[in-house]
């Protein structure tokens, strides 16, 4: 009887969403394209946003339960053993449902955008919620908004691959669902607008503003009427400034770009290191994950996004975070929680690297903002401890540091200055969130030319957002513009035999291949004319005088920017393509920039 109810529930589901899917397609057909396009942005901010309450409740919960446990036992025995849960599960959940693998980062966003046309793949819609609530929910020490970025790219862009639009408007969907992720995870509507257009979409109309408004409106709107205060990373006090600390504002910007650097490197070496690890996946995870506990035993803090401390660091009292751990009976000692605090702050990159690097998912957006509140506070705390200036705010510093690492992190100062103005509900510290996250931003990008999440991509070339140019140039397949209509020309032939050669084929540029059939070289037919319509030359000279070798050839896993570059520095107008010494064929440089220009013409979005 069960089994009925349940069959029954599913295909009553089914039937109201096609019911509601072929109501989608009428109205297509009703309403001119930019007012479907409105319709839609309003639907992926909608689903966007209901994937964060999923996401965002469970973590709360489960954080809820581990305060709970400690609370009975008096030490953060469970806090160290449901990271290792999570991570396990999670490894297994991919393994036994998501084919072995999942991308992770707000990379992939980027990847879709420059290569794939703005095409995502349909299991993102689910698998980063899954994986991510798993990992980070359990007490892994990442964040959920990389995810949520994720789940609303590929809510938006499946939902334009289902109802047939066009690529501008697909990207433009990726872009409304980004928005209203971290519109919704933050009700923070303004600062979802320009994640989307600082990191995701490097080159954007001003018409394209409004659908990502609306959606990011949307998911903030959704958030806020569902989700409970506390959940979201909130702050009540007012917050004013002072002019008379724009000189320790100043430090802080400068050492929260020094910091985004540490986190940065210190993340990726970590995370570098377990994919080195030849053990099986579960080994790996539980290894890693077994590390992170050990350190979450001794820095609660670590566990999970971190958001509740961040708010702690910013109440009266935040010497609670010593709570349920070694030094508890030091929690009124200023100096003891200073140290707590700053030894925090730096291991944070590890326990984010052990999260994910060990199998987790989830992603850096929320360690910047827990490093960044950890940061200002000891600054400010510093500073008044040290009898420097005993009447610093640290609740202002503390909210002012996460803009400091997210823009020096992400390279994105205006998300960072906005997002902070946003969740203090007001404008009050817009000053120093200026000279701060501008400061932070300027020493970050003068040490590491890209950002956390593209700078792997960046070191191989993958991709490159910020870059028109190179994100086309990167989108280019080099296979498919290698022609292999050539013909070669034997070391063994004589100059005689040429001539023929010239008489069956257009071809002006012959490669020298060996017996092996090896590359050697080139004969320019410009170069020998002279000498094969001179009878006695053409006799007498030996075909290894005439072979040139070429200012530069193409390596077939080369990228297309290298290719143009060669292209440009050669001045050839074709170059032969190698693989293992071997000619596959060649290139001409007139039909790249003809497909270059196709793809500018169509990557426009308005």
């Amino acid at each position: 009887m069960p089994n009925q109810k349940a069959s029954f529930f599913t295909l009553l589901i089914r039937s109201q969403l096609k019911r509601f899917e072929a109501f989608l397609f009428m109205l297509k057909s009703v309403l001119s394209n930019r007012q479907f396009l409105y319709v839609s942005c309003v639907l992926v901010g909608i689903s966007s946003a209901l994937a964060v309450i999923v996401l965002k409740t469970f973590a709360h919960w489960v954080f809820r339960f581990a305060n709970y446990i400690d609370h009975i036992f008096h030490l953060p025995y469970s806090n160290s053993l449901l990271p290792i849960i999570g991570i396990l599960l999670t490894v297994w959940v991919v393994k036994k449902f998501l084919d072995g693998s999942i991308e992770k980062g707000t990379s992939q966003i980027m990847i879709a955008v420059a290569n794939k046309s703005g095409v995502m793949p349909k299991k993102q819609m689910y698998a980063q919620i899954i994986t991510s609530s798993l990992t980070v929910g359990m007490g892994g020490s990442a964040g959920l908004e990389s995810p949520i970025t994720i789940t609303g790219a590929a809510f938006g862009s499946n939902f334009a691959q289902k109802y047939r639009l066009n690529y501008k408007d697909r990207t433009l969907l990726l872009a409304c669902g980004v928005a209203a992720g971290i519109g919704a995870a933050f009700s923070a509507p303004i600062a979802g607008v320009l994640f989307a257009i600082e990191v995701i979409l490097a080159d954007m109309s001003v018409t394209a503003f409004i659908p990502i408004m609306i959606s990011a409106a949307t998911g903030a709107l959704v958030s806020t009427v569902i989700l409970k205060e506390d959940i979201l990373l909130t702050f009540k006090n007012q917050l004013t400034f002072d002019y008379h600390n724009i000189p320790y504002y100043i430090i802080l910007g400068i050492l929260a770009g020094l910091v985004s650097v540490y986190h940065a490197r210190n993340f990726r070496k970590v995370e570098h290191f377990f994919s080195g690890i030849k053990s099986s996946t579960y080994k790996k995870a539980l290894f890693g994950a077994f590390i992170l506990a050990v350190l979450i035993f001794f820095f609660p803090t670590l566990f999970g996004e971190g958001y509740e401390s961040i708010k702690a660091l910013s109440s009266s009292d935040p010497g609670i975070l010593l709570e349920n751990t070694f030094l508890e009976k030091h929690k009124s000692n200023q100096w003891i929680l200073l140290a707590f605090i700053g030894m925090t702050m730096m291991i944070k990159s590890i326990a984010t690297g052990l999260t994910l690097g060990s199998g987790g998912n989830g992603g850096n957006f929320a360690p910047s903002l827990f490093v960044g509140s950890y940061l200002g506070f000891f600054v400010a705390k510093f500073f008044q401890l040290t009898g420097i200036d005993k009447n610093l705010p640290v609740s202002n510093f503390s909210v002012v540091g996460m803009a400091g690492l997210l823009s020096g992190l992400f390279h994105a100062p205006l998300t960072a200055i906005f997002l902070i103005a946003e969740i203090t509900g007001g404008y009050g510290l817009f000053v120093p969130l200026m000279i701060v996250s501008s400061i932070s931003f300027a020493i970050s990008k003068k040490m590491e030319g890209h950002s956390m999440d593209i700078k792997s991509l960046a070191d191989t070339g993958t991709v490159f957002t910020d870059d028109k140019d190179k994100n086309i140039l990167s989108s280019i397949e080099l296979s498919k513009h290698i022609k292999t209509d050539f013909t070669a020309i034997p070391n063994t032939a004589k100059l005689e035999d040429v001539p023929a050669i010239l008489s069956q084929t257009k071809q002006t540029i012959f490669p020298v291949t060996n017996e092996k059939g090896e590359f050697e070289g080139i004969i320019n037919f410009d170069t020998i004319r002279p000498i094969i319509f001179n009878q006695f030359q053409i006799k007498y000279t030996p075909l290894h005088d005439v072979i040139e070798q070429p200012k530069t050839t193409i390596y077939y896993d080369e990228i297309m920017e290298t290719v143009m570059g060669k292209f440009e520095t050669s001045r050839y107008e074709i170059l032969f393509v190698l693989k293992d010494n071997k000619c596959l064929g060649y290139i001409e440089k007139a039909d790249i920039l003809t497909t270059y220009r196709e793809k500018l013409k169509s990557l426009r979005i308005e």
